[in-house]
């Protein structure tokens, strides 16, 4: 695996192969390769025996020409002023891909949560709330949880605003708990969309998901709802991985039962009656469809060479570097990129996000229906400009299609000043 390509270079690099298909000027091509403003601070907090620790934290706003910016916050050593730059821009895509009314935010900050306590992540978090306070809003900027994130962290995002501002604003944010204005539905989001793709591959491929393979690289939120989910519709979970390891059974897994193996030992390595393996063997499995669900750039040029299996799903942020989209391309093998994939959090931020405005909550049915039609029009429109475009792959299909609405957007604005 390779951790060395950088983010931002290889989303302007997908944005490039993209616009030799989309009728627009090169300015214009050139101001959606960069985002609008980053956020770059240090936040000084209280350690719990009184010392002061300083870390560095990002926002990067992308793209607003058709909404709010909306992205997540990462707790995460390898955050970086340029990751979170090529995250945005994803986020600004995906929302364009899927035609949710957003632009493209992310933030993130560097560190690793594991060093610190409950309390010491509550300042740090209520620090960073009050340095993104100018930036956001119900209107402006709606953060959400991301890697080593979740509902705790949210809940304090939002009362640190709505106390500084002196004002109810749940719509500030999404992830939330449900008693603090989440929604039904979100936390199973993005797994749930990744396995909705993955359903709508396989039928547009004319295969069976049903006895259909899967590895699933990445056990976090996304990689076992999705393994669960995938379960559901017939396909056998043979093989999942953690940043401890892998484990992999043939005959298949309970992806349930590893998930609460997980949650109770911290890993899913050492659940019974499996053989242990590296994330790299389980990236290069012979299985019908591979999910990488972990971080970027997982899999890289020279491992795109082993990589067997015969449709990838990405759950994770751009998993695959631009020169392994190419080894796959020219071996066949199809990948649902990230920015459909995983788009169901987003998706579903946004029914959060309108459910808050409406002070008016959905039912777990309508959010799951609501999400799953989403998901299957913006894969038939992605398949509808893959087979009409000479494009090589689908994620060039993916961008054409969010890069040509983010262009509608500010062809109709108009150019100010």
């Amino acid at each position: 695996m390779s951790s060395e390509a950088n983010p931002f270079e290889s989303l302007r690099e997908q944005v490039d192969d993209a616009a030799a298909v989309v009728d627009a000027d090169p300015g214009v091509i050139e101001r959606l390769k960069n985002p609008e403003r980053v956020l770059e601070t240090n936040l000084t907090f209280e350690r719990d025996d009184g010392s002061l620790e300083t870390v560095r934290a990002y926002r990067s706003q992308f793209n607003g020409d058709r909404g709010p910016y909306k992205g997540g916050i990462r707790y995460h050593p390898g955050v970086t002023r340029d990751e979170v730059k090529a995250l945005s821009g994803w986020m600004a895509y995906k929302c364009a891909v899927v035609d949710v009314p957003y632009g493209g935010g992310k933030g993130g900050i560097a560190i690793d949560p594991t060093d610190y306590s409950e309390t010491e992540l509550e300042r740090l978090t209520r620090a960073f709330a009050t340095e993104l306070r100018p930036l956001i809003g119900e209107d402006r900027d709606i953060p959400a949880p991301d890697v080593n994130t979740g509902q705790r962290e949210m809940n304090w995002i939002k009362d640190t605003y709505e106390t500084l501002e002196n004002t109810t604003a749940p719509g500030v944010i999404t992830g939330k708990a449900l008693d603090s204005g989440g929604s039904e539905g979100r936390v199973e989001a993005t797994g749930r969309s990744v396995a909705l793709s993955a359903r709508e591959a396989f039928d547009w491929l004319d295969r069976d998901i049903s006895g259909a393979t899967v590895a699933v690289q990445g056990y976090g939120n996304a990689g076992s709802i999705a393994a669960a989910l995938l379960d559901d519709l017939g396909a056998s979970v043979v093989a999942v991985s953690d940043s401890s390891g892998g484990i992999h059974d043939p005959d298949g897994l309970d992806p349930r039962a590893v998930k609460a193996h997980k949650a109770e030992t911290g890993s899913v390595a050492g659940y019974g009656g499996t053989d242990a393996l590296t994330n790299e063997e389980l990236l290069t499995l012979d299985v019908d469809c591979l999910v990488p669900a972990a971080l970027e750039n997982a899999v890289d040029e020279d491992l795109a060479d082993d990589v067997d299996a015969k449709l990838v799903v990405e759950a994770a942020n751009g998993p695959l570097t631009p020169d392994a989209d190419d080894v796959l391309a020219e071996r066949d093998v199809h990948v649902v990129p990230d920015i459909l994939a995983n788009a169901g959090g987003v998706t579903v931020s946004y029914f959060e996000w309108v459910q808050n405005r409406q002070r008016f909550s959905w039912t777990e049915e309508r959010v799951n229906e609501e999400l799953e039609r989403v998901i299957t029009d913006a894969f038939d429109t992605l398949v509808d400009t893959y087979e009409s475009n000479d494009v090589h792959n689908l994620r060039t299909a993916a961008y054409v299609v969010g890069i040509g609405r983010i262009v509608d957007a500010y062809d109709q604005a108009g150019s100010w000043p």
